[in-house]
């Protein structure tokens, strides 16, 4: 599982005109990128490495802060873009196999006691957040 990282001043998402989820102040927008070989026992992994790494204000996490998090499926994180001009998707997960395990993200998040909200899987999704830093980072579980 990969995973882009921005720590924000809020964050949302739109399909076709309605927001189907949205933080406000200090918070995470977390992009999910899903493999073959990813599990239920990655998607345990990352949500605990979200929950608890200490890149918001400060070097606190948002289980120091109860801060949300934004977290939107994006399977072109495992686009590959080395040869040509177009990208190729073979390492993404198909559909049936990475929308559980992004809602496995989700619903251990949740278990943990993070404020989730989500994009739409597979949807034509407008994404739009206040980079706060501005501070990037991807993780690797």
């Amino acid at each position: 599982m990969r995973a882009v990282v921005q720590r924000v001043d809020g964050a949302k998402v739109v399909v076709a005109g309605e927001t189907v989820g949205e933080i406000t102040g200090e918070g995470l927008c977390v992009l999910v990128g899903v493999t073959h070989d990813d599990t239920v026992e990655t998607a345990a992994r990352l949500a605990r490495k979200l929950w608890s790494v200490r890149v918001l204000e400060d070097e606190r996490s948002c289980s120091d802060v109860d801060a949300p998090l934004l977290v939107i499926s994006q399977f072109t994180l495992y686009g590959d873009a080395r040869k040509g001009r177009r990208p190729t998707w073979n390492a993404a997960a198909p559909g049936p196999v990475a929308e559980p395990l992004v809602d496995e993200v989700v619903a251990q998040l949740r278990k943990l006691g993070a404020h989730v909200e989500t994009g739409r899987f597979g949807a034509d999704m407008r994404v739009s957040l206040t980079n706060h830093g501005p501070f990037t980072v991807l993780l690797e579980v």
